[in-house]
């Protein structure tokens, strides 16, 4: 059977995330896109600090 787990990748989200803020700040983008900006933003921090609460961890277990 196939793993379907998307693999997290730290750097490629905060790529991301400076996109979605370069797009917010532009006084052509809609209200729909905004939105829809917001939302994904608010999926990459929580999947960002999920990471960073992981290696954390894996940090103080050493």
């Amino acid at each position: 059977m196939e793993d379907k787990r998307e693999i997290f990748d730290y750097n490629e989200a905060i790529a991301e995330l400076e996109k979605i803020a370069a797009r917010v700040e532009d006084p052509a983008t809609g209200l729909d896109e905004i939105d829809r900006c917001i939302r994904r933003s608010d999926e990459l921090i929580g999947r960002c600090r999920e990471y960073l609460r992981c290696v954390r961890t894996k940090i103080d277990t050493l």
